[in-house]
This record gives C-alpha cells, sequence and structure tokens, in this order.
C-alpha cells in the first residue's frame, strides 16, 4: 500500500489502549474465573469500534482492531490451540522458565531483583500430549465480524489483523508428544495455519507478531550466533510452512526484542538476523527502530535492501519511553531509511504495540499523532 500514493503511509504493531473495565474482563476469562460473557463481548464490539475510529482520527492509514479480545500477546493462542494439558507446578518439564531477560541479567541481576524484572514463562505448567490442533474457528470468527462491524462507513487505506508465530507460541509450551523439536514447531504452524488463513479470506493484511526471533537470542544464553541463527531459520521454515497458501503480499510480519523496559544491552543485532527476517513470506516487514538500543540500526540498510516488490514498516515512535517523540525527529527517522530504500518502501509505524506499554492511554494516542504529523514533514521533503 505504499506505492503509487505519493506519501510516507502510516500503521502501527498491534496492541491499543482499552478500558480497565474490559481489560479485568479478559484477563479474568483467560484465567477462567467467572465472568459476564455477553457483557465482555459487549464491550469488545463498542471498544473495536472506538479504537477503529480513533486510529482514523489519528491519521493513521492501516488500522486494526487494538487487539482489544486478547488476553496478552501470545496467552491468548492457548484458548485456540488444543492438545496440550495444565499440570501443577511440581511437575513443571526440567530446565525451565526461561526469560527474555537472561543474557542481560547475567550482569544486571541487582537491577531486575529491584524491578521486578520480566520473566517469560516458557511452558512452565502446559505439555503437548496429543496432536496438536487449531479450535479457535468460533473466536477468530468473532474477531473479524467485530472489526467489519467496527469499519462499517469508514474508509481506512488497509485494515489488518494480528496473529501470533509458532516460534512465539512454543514460548509456552512443552512437548512429550513430538519425535523432535523440529516436528513440534511445525505440527504448531499447521494448527495455526488455520487462523493466518481466515484472517487473509476475510480480506485483512494479516501481521505475523514474532517476537521470538530476535528475542529468543535472550531466552538461550549459552548459543552463539552461528546456533542462534540455525535455531532460528527453522522457525522461520515453521513459520512459512504456516503461510503456505496466502499471498505474500498478504501478509506483514512483524519483530520486536521482546518489548520489555530493560537494559537491552544483550539483544542480538540486527546485522545478525535481517536476512532470516526477509526469508518470511510477507510483503512487508515492521520492527524496532526508534529505541536507543536499536536506533542505530538503520545503517544496515546501506548494505542490504528488502527483497522486490516489498516494502519496510520501521518503527519511528517507540513504546520504550512516555515520551511524545517530536514530529520533525520522526521524519528525520523516516527520511533516513527513504533515502536507503526509495521512499515508495517505506511506511511508518511503531516498535511494538503502544497500549499497555506506555504510562496512560492520551500518551499512545498522542505518539501516533505525533507519527502522522512526522510522516506528513517527511512526506514534504521526499516528494519535494
Amino acid at each position: 500500500m505504499t506505492h503509487g500514493l505519493n506519501r510516507i503511509t502510516c500503521t502501527h504493531a498491534g496492541a491499543l489502549p482499552r478500558s480497565e473495565e474490559l481489560t479485568g474482563m479478559v484477563y479474568a476469562h483467560a484465567g477462567g474465573a467467572p465472568i459476564d460473557e455477553a457483557d465482555m463481548k459487549a464491550r469488545i464490539a463498542e471498544e473495536t469500534r472506538s479504537v477503529v475510529a480513533r486510529q482514523l482520527q489519528c491519521g493513521v492509514d492501516c488500522v486494526n482492531d487494538g487487539e482489544m479480545a486478547k488476553s496478552n500477546f501470545t496467552a491468548y493462542a492457548g484458548q485456540r490451540l488444543a492438545g496440550f494439558e495444565l499440570r501443577p507446578d511440581d511437575q513443571r518439564p526440567p530446565g525451565y522458565p526461561l526469560s527474555i531477560i537472561a543474557r542481560d541479567k547475567q550482569r544486571y541481576a541487582k537491577y531486575f531483583e529491584k524491578t521486578g524484572g520480566w520473566v517469560v514463562q516458557v511452558a512452565p505448567n502446559n505439555v503437548v500430549v496429543e496432536d496438536l490442533k487449531y479450535v479457535g474457528q468460533a473466536a477468530i470468527a468473532e474477531d473479524i465480524a467485530n472489526f467489519k462491524a467496527a469499519l462499517e462507513g469508514l474508509e481506512p487505506q488497509q485494515s489488518y489483523l494480528p496473529s501470533v508465530t509458532p516460534g512465539s507460541i512454543e514460548h509456552w509450551l512443552a512437548n512429550e508428544h513430538y519425535s523432535s523439536t523440529e516436528d513440534f514447531v511445525f505440527a504448531i504452524a499447521e494448527a495455526m495455519g488455520g487462523e493466518y488463513e481466515a484472517i487473509a479470506g476475510a480480506g485483512f493484511l494479516l501481521q505475523v507478531d514474532d517476537p521470538d526471533l530476535p528475542d529468543g537470542w535472550q531466552m538461550h544464553p549459552g548459543m552463539s550466533v552461528t546456533e542462534y541463527r540455525k535455531y532460528a531459520e527453522m522457525r522461520v521454515e515453521a513459520l512459512n510452512h504456516g503461510l503456505r497458501n496466502i499471498p505474500a503480499e498478504s501478509i506483514r510480519l512483524h519483530v520486536c526484542w521482546g518489548s520489555n523496559h530493560g537494559p537491552h544491552q544483550s539483544d542480538i543485532g540486527m546485522q545478525h538476523i535481517i536476512d532470516l527476517i526477509f526469508k518470511v513470506k510477507a510483503g512487508s516487514y515492521s520492527f524496532e527502530a526508534s529505541n536507543p538500543m536499536h536506533e542505530h540500526e538503520w545503517k544496515v540498510f546501506e548494505d542490504v535492501k528488502p527483497p522486490e516488490g516489498t516494502y519496510i514498516v520501521p518503527g519511528v515512535v517507540g513504546h520504550c519511553t512516555d515520551f511524545i517523540e517530536h514530529p520533525e525527529l520522526i521524519a528525520e527517522r523516516l527520511c533516513r531509511y527513504a533515502n536507503l530504500v526509495g521512499r515508495d518502501n517505506v511506511m511508518a509505524g511503531t516498535d511494538c504495540g503502544l497500549g499497555p506499554r506506555v504510562g496512560e492511554a492520551e500518551i499512545a494516542w498522542a505518539k501516533l499523532e505525533a507519527m502522522t504529523e512526522g510522516a506528513r514533514i517527511a512526506t514534504k521533503q521526499l516528494w519535494r
């Protein structure tokens, strides 16, 4: 959607602000607590309509449903897959949990003790004991219906729905059924392919969210770069298996380094994985590009170009701070990329979903407003 419009267009990476009431309901439901499901569904539909309209008011071109119905980035998938069982903590598989701060924690243990840190519980209780199956048909159909209803009478340039990748789902599942890790990850991809195809089949852009591609590096601190690339490449192949029936132009890949607030000093550099990112079957690639650890990586594109016919979506506003980026800075960031890969091959985006990661809802919306103003400034500079 970047070609032929003669301007820098804007999108974002996913989760947007929702009410505390709805958040409480969604998390309670995900945890199995009794709630008024009819009330929750009505609130989801209402807040989806509101969040779509607000994106357009901010000037966003490619909008989504704000992920109003999801408990968090990956856990929602647990409600859409079958074939695993929940076990008590004392029966947790050996070697778990792993953490997306594992490398940083080796140096900054006191920091994480003080702040509580972020620990992703990888397969703490959920163990695959039979063939994995997708059972989320009703849930994804409801997501699609809510989004279509919210879009009635509105005319965004494009609309998308996100879904999570096999490598990220693998984080909270242990395997006691498949004969190899590769068979296990490919089975997740096969199951999730049903959700991917439902989104694309409904006419929406499918965004596949893959934090695992960069942040698995932190989770496996004993790996060398060479070993990690082999780890990541297999998971890219599995993702492509799940996407095999969808045209590349209907897919956007989003990667991030875990989105947690912390040092991030041990993140793997973009230069080590950019070729793996571009191996994913997609028409566009969204990635973190505005935070203090990764902003400099625009230089990677001096030597590496996106695959023919694709475009990039660098995050030009971020979730790592509640500072609201100045539009002139945003324009500067966009022009850096445009001057390297071509102005028609760049779309403005965010580092990650802003809703749950900044201090207050209005800050998230202000960041989107700043992004669209920055895109207007960059457009004037690039098309003058």
